[in-house]
């Protein structure tokens, strides 16, 4: 039994409505669900993704405009990989260009085109040419032409003191293979690759071995965690049977209304979970209305009005293209 590859990936925002204009409008994913974490009710649980929210091309952010800036090092989630066809690299260096948009130059990273950049905050983000790979829906109203779209999740990297634990689990628990290695650009030094199933884009986890680092902590411009896919409830419950037979501190199954997830720490300290590929976003909202309004699971319905009251009010999300101004980090920060 393996896991399907990446279901979704959490990262930490600490100015929702900056964050929604970004997404939306720099990166041309769907806003699919605005609702709220389920474990603090004062913060958004924001989920972007393609035209109807596919597992594998969601990434999400929690907003806590209190917690302190991220702190890259060991035990940390270092960047976020997205999908795209390999011709749109060159649109996107351009886009970031007229928009403001911090990167790095085209590089080579596991074989691919990669262009690494960073949002607002500081999430580091990379762009992934996927050869083509099928999978994922562009949203038909995104400001970026759908030739050109993020088709969904392609890697986490993960920074750990020691490879070895964190292998252990990702090969021997969770059913990946060592896939590949490469040279990162950025120091020069080894990242191993590990895929499941056929392998690419969506199916990655790069580790990236740094005994050197200090030991990072999670906040603004960081990921939270990352979601690996199963297809049901059954192969879930296997999952948390599995988990907890290897000594991994599982959870019980949480039912998260539109999915059911376990959590977990590996060795090196990141949280991982397991997910669920549905019920999916539809759950509670039509399809050509993903996002618009606060959704609640039914657990939460008759807190509706207290819920709302804690929330700050978030943009609408409109078709502006390029034309659009990108806030700076020193910006989201004075806000």
């Amino acid at each position: 039994m393996n896991v399907h590859g990446l279901h979704h990936v959490t990262a930490v925002t600490g100015h929702a409505p900056h964050n929604v204009t970004f997404y939306t409008e720099v990166l041309g994913l769907r806003l699919v669900k605005k609702t709220v974490n389920q474990d603090d009710l004062s913060a958004y649980h924001l989920f972007y993704g393609d035209e109807a929210g596919h597992p594998g091309t969601e990434i999400t952010f929690f907003d806590w405009p209190d917690v302190a800036q991220t702190r890259p090092g060991i035990g940390t989630i270092a960047a976020i990989g997205l999908r795209v066809p390999g011709t749109a690299l060159e649109y996107w260096v351009q886009r970031f260009d007229t928009v403001g948009v911090p990167h790095e130059v085209i590089a080579e990273r596991a074989g691919r085109r990669t262009l690494a950049f960073a949002d607002p905050e500081g999430q580091r983000l990379q762009l992934i040419d996927d050869g083509g790979m099928p999978g994922g829906t562009p949203w038909s109203k995104s400001p970026v032409p759908q030739a050109m779209a993020i088709r969904g999740l392609g890697s986490v990297t993960l920074t750990v003191g020691r490879t070895e634990p964190t292998v252990w689990v990702l090969t021997e628990v969770l059913g990946f293979r060592l896939a590949g290695e490469y040279v990162a650009p950025e120091d020069g030094q080894q990242v191993l690759v590990y895929a499941v199933d056929e392998g690419g884009p969506g199916t990655e986890v790069h580790v990236a071995a740094r005994p050197g680092l200090q030991r990072g902590q999670v906040g603004i411009g960081g990921v939270h965690h990352v979601a690996f896919r199963t297809p049901d409830d059954k192969e879930h419950a296997a999952w948390q049977r599995r988990l907890a037979e290897a000594g991994l501190g599982v959870t019980p199954v949480i039912d998260r209304y539109y999915f059911r997830s376990l959590y977990f720490r590996e060795p090196g300290g990141i949280l991982f979970e397991v997910a669920t590929d549905g019920p999916g976003f539809t759950a509670d909202e039509d399809a050509e209305h993903l996002g618009e309004q606060l959704a609640l699971p039914p657990f939460l319905e008759a807190r509706r009005a207290e819920i709302e009251a804690g929330l700050r009010p978030l943009p609408p999300v409109v078709n502006a293209g390029a034309g659009i101004e990108v806030p700076t980090v020193e910006g989201v920060a004075k806000a």
